[in-house]
């Protein structure tokens, strides 16, 4: 069993201004997203300029946290919302919902290539390779936060996380860093270096996080006031990440399909 490292909340303290951990790993992410897609927009062969991409970091900061906020109210705490509407305004007290922030960027890209003459889907296989970093800073924010901890395990590294009792637990948000954050990234930036057929690479990122979000979601403890629900055994991560992965695949499928089709035609 390993213990959990008290980490101090504050990362830097001048006088009055006290920068956290948990909020610096959002501009960790966004900032690492901006760097890489401002490097890939200076490539040859992209319809995206570096102009574009600080024009998107901007739009995008917007439809993750509307986004992310909405689908944390409606996907796992509607009834208390509804009862206390003004709290959904209260992102300081926490809550957030990754399902609900990737609709909001889906719908971002979409204004975003009307505003620009461009593609959806070309500008959401320019895009998702630069999410990962993001997911990864974003799962490390919650291990330094002690929050959305795993199951009890035995296993040798499992430890004890403050407010969860004894019990050692699976340290979950660092299996969600480690695949939807690092290799999740690894495998988009290596499939996205080539050009591939519209929307697969869009596809490759739902399918990849679904699946790894539903695989770790079996050594995550499920939210306490929902518990499974779904066959006594599903998590809400497990029910959301369903439909990425039916989208994903079939993005993909089609791609393929339609190159297919107009290479024989």
């Amino acid at each position: 069993m390993l213990s959990y490292p008290q980490f101090d909340p504050v990362m830097i303290s001048i006088g009055p201004l006290a920068l956290r951990w948990y909020g610096m790993m959002y501009v960790f992410g966004i900032g690492s997203g901006w760097l890489l897609g401002r490097r890939r927009a200076a490539s040859p062969g992209n319809r995206f300029t570096p102009a574009m991409v600080d024009d998107f970091v901007t739009w995008s900061i917007l439809g993750v946290v509307a986004g992310g906020r909405l689908g944390y109210v409606f996907f796992y705490n509607a009834e208390y919302y509804l009862a206390h509407p003004l709290k959904i305004f209260a992102v300081w007290e926490g809550g957030m919902s990754f399902h609900g922030g990737a609709l909001g960027v889906v719908a971002v890209c979409w204004l975003f290539a009307r505003a620009k003459g461009l593609g959806a889907r070309e500008v959401g296989d320019f895009i998702t390779p630069l999410v990962p970093p993001g997911l990864f800073f974003g799962r490390i924010g919650n291990f330094i936060n002690a929050e959305l901890w795993g199951r009890p395990t035995d296993l040798p590294w499992g430890m004890p996380f403050p407010g969860a009792g004894s019990e050692p637990r699976h340290p979950s948000q660092l299996y969600e860093a480690g695949l939807e954050g690092a290799l999740l990234f690894a495998i988009l930036w290596w499939y996205s270096a080539r050009p591939r057929p519209a929307g697969c690479v869009s596809g490759l990122f739902l399918l990849g996080y679904g699946v790894f979000r539903f695989v770790v979601e079996f050594a995550r403890e499920p939210d306490a006031h929902l518990g499974f629900v779904a066959l006594q055994w599903m998590s809400m991560g497990q029910i959301l990440c369903l439909p990425m992965i039916a989208l994903g695949g079939g993005l993909i499928w089609w791609g393929y399909a339609k190159e297919r089709a107009g290479s024989v035609g």
